[in-house]
């Protein structure tokens, strides 16, 4: 368990009214994110980023992107690299590729920063 998810279980034990809820009602109630999500939110705008150009060195070597106008969620998939040790499941490109192309179009062809984290927000919501 990374330390902010003990900080966040206090905190939101802290707030009148919801001290005898669990922690899971309280985050809902609060709508606040489990640190996995959490975790997948910055690995997503992160790529998003890295997709728009943000993070120009190495901008062809990280993602593998293939076009494709016929799926009706994003208008390219990202492909996952080949790597023979168990440590693939910790690189950055390994943990987003699943869920960004799992997230809907407009999510992934958001024209700015503010509005792709507003409708992932809203993606990440509709996945509890």
């Amino acid at each position: 368990m990374d330390m902010s998810e003990p900080v966040q279980r206090r905190a939101t034990k802290m707030i009148r009214g919801l001290e005898h809820l669990s922690y899971e009602e309280r985050q809902r109630g609060l709508r606040l994110f489990s640190l996995e999500k959490r975790r997948l939110q910055g690995d997503l705008i992160a790529a998003f980023q890295y997709l728009k150009g943000v993070y120009r060195k190495d901008e062809e070597n990280l993602f593998n992107k293939a076009y494709c106008d016929r799926t009706r969620s994003t208008g390219f998939k990202l492909s996952k690299g080949r790597f023979r040790l168990d440590i693939r499941k910790k690189f950055f490109t390994m943990r987003v590729v699943k869920h960004w192309n799992g997230l809907p179009r407009e999510a992934a062809e958001a024209p700015s920063l503010e509005t792709f984290k507003a409708r992932l927000n809203g993606a990440l919501s509709n996945l509890v």
